[in-house]
């Protein structure tokens, strides 16, 4: 992977997490290191940063991009999921701020081997850890028709889920990105303007083959355990089931009782673990998204440990 990568609201995330002197932090979506740079600049002389990734394409790009900081960068091929155990291995109780850049990146985009794209012809992988799992290809060709319609549908909210499943069918066994990208327009037609008809089916195989959308309230969860008093909690996605997720966990978290409104009596006993930092979510502002189109999309939400 040698294309440059731009991190998406840098300034925004390294304001939200407010890096500081001795300070340590995760960043669990590591990728190429750009915000990773950011957090270990601003938390210099002697902060330190867990960086988290499942792919090592992107791993070993981060190692010689932060080779600079030394034995402050602790590097982890896995998955956020298991941020706890990495950080006790390190000794650490507790962090000051946790980063989770959701999704795809724009290298594993750039890469046809990886089969992320539509727009580049390669094998229908599409795993963040090529290792590990079964690919799009491995779906796309075994699940029964319904199950792969309530796929395309839950996942990439594709209202024509049943038409493109049924063509998927038909056309089996796919083998390449272009396979699916035919089987969808067979169905959608050739692309008139605006968004192309097969983004909503390769993000809901992306989402599937990864378990994104699975993973994401646990890592929530155990990043939140691992917060300081104060600790923030920096999280970045880039559509709406992602967001929606994270928008309903940082509201939920901040509440004291999260009982039915109609419940006179709060039983639940919950109490409050966050403070809303931003309760609309940050967005990229116009010079960002004309020099980096992939920022338009991405939504920043912050919150803060009590």
């Amino acid at each position: 992977m040698q294309t440059p990568h731009t991190p998406v609201l840098y300034q925004q995330v390294l304001s939200a997490l407010q890096p500081s002197p001795q300070g340590r932090y995760i960043d669990g979506t590591l990728g190429a290191g750009g915000h990773a740079r950011g957090l270990l600049a601003g938390s210099a002389p002697d902060g330190e940063l867990l960086g988290i990734d499942r792919d090592p394409a992107a791993l070993d790009l981060a190692r010689a991009a932060l080779a600079e900081y030394g034995e402050r960068v602790h590097l982890i091929h896995g998955s956020y999921l298991h941020m706890q155990a990495y950080a006790v291995d390190l000794g650490w109780a507790a962090v000051d701020g946790i980063l989770l850049d959701l999704g795809v990146s724009s290298m594993q985009l750039d890469q046809p081997e990886r089969g992320f794209s539509f727009m580049q012809s390669g094998p229908l992988d599409m795993r963040f850890n090529p290792q590990q799992g079964l690919t799009a290809a491995d779906l796309v060709n075994s699940l029964p028709v319904d199950e792969l319609a309530d796929m395309l549908y839950a996942y990439g909210e594709e209202r024509r889920s049943r038409a493109i499943a049924r063509a998927i069918v038909k056309r089996r066994p796919l083998a390449t990105t272009d396979d699916l990208t035919a089987a969808v327009l067979s169905v959608l037609g050739p692309r008139r303007r605006g968004m192309h008809p097969a983004t909503r089916t390769f993000q809901a195989l992306r989402i599937a083959v990864n378990e994104e959308l699975t993973n994401l309230p646990l890592a929530l969860e155990a990043a939140v355990a691992l917060l300081e008093c104060g600790g923030r909690l920096a999280v970045i996605s880039f559509h709406s089931l992602e967001d929606r997720i994270v928008k309903q966990y940082f509201r939920r978290e901040s509440q004291d009782c999260i009982c039915p409104p109609e419940q006179p009596v709060c039983t639940c006993g919950h109490r409050a673990q966050l403070r809303l930092i931003n309760r609309k979510p940050i967005r990229a502002d116009e010079d960002e998204v004309g020099g980096n189109p992939r920022s338009r999309s991405a939504k920043l939400r912050v919150a803060e440990r009590l």
